[in-house]
């Protein structure tokens, strides 16, 4: 059985994650944010997602503590984010996908481009000198329309999933979502969270839209 959680995440402030530099014309940003190669519009990697959730879970259940080994986590994080130990092997039972900008229209009323460029510097410690640099970001206000879908391997667990789904895209909106987050970049919100049966019947699903807040 298949669950599909839905929701939009909403940039609070502008937000960084990295694309490809391997080129750069001059004139051209240092760091630019990662595209969508067809539309050339920014995206938010399912990996980036899934990778602080995961993060941000594994400390928050290990009283705050990070273990070294990402295999080594709590049976709660192996079950959702999966295990790659050698014989081993556990399938995820969350599978996320790359998020495409989705309010671009809204964005174009208010004659704004979806990305803009900040300018940081930051300061060499022997020589006192500048070191000037252009970062480009996703522009605050911009919306991602996501989908992560969820395998029912055992009903017995499925809301206790759940909650601790709901935990980390709460303890997300608490932290940032890529780079130069401690400099402000990268706040989001989650907003209409729901879930739905994708393949097969599960009676329970209103119960786990209440869990997400829907």
């Amino acid at each position: 059985m298949k669950l599909v959680i839905e929701g939009t995440i909403v940039l609070k402030t502008g937000m960084h994650i990295g694309g490809s530099s391997d080129f750069s014309a001059i004139g051209a940003v240092d760091s630019p944010v990662v595209r969508d190669t067809l539309t050339r519009l920014p995206l938010i990697p399912g990996s980036s997602l899934k990778g602080k959730m995961r993060y941000l879970l594994a400390k928050e259940l290990n009283n705050g503590i990070l273990l070294n080994e990402p295999n080594n986590d709590q049976d709660e994080i192996l079950r959702l984010f999966g295990s790659s130990e050698k014989d081993k092997i556990r399938r995820a039972r969350l599978k996320f996908n790359d998020i495409k900008l989705s309010n671009l229209s809204e964005l174009k009323t208010f004659n704004v481009s979806s990305t803009e460029v900040k300018f940081e510097n930051t300061i060499d410690r022997k020589t006192a000198v500048a070191k000037p640099r252009q970062i480009e970001r996703v522009i605050a206000g911009s919306k991602f329309d996501f989908e992560i879908f969820y395998n029912l391997d055992d009903i017995k667990e499925v809301e206790k999933d759940f909650e601790n789904i709901k935990q980390g895209f709460d303890l997300l909106e608490f932290d940032y979502l890529g780079g130069h987050g401690t400099r402000g970049s990268g706040r989001i919100a989650f907003e209409n969270l729901s879930v739905i049966t994708a393949v097969g019947n599960f009676e329970k699903i209103n119960t786990l839209n209440e869990i997400l807040g829907a």
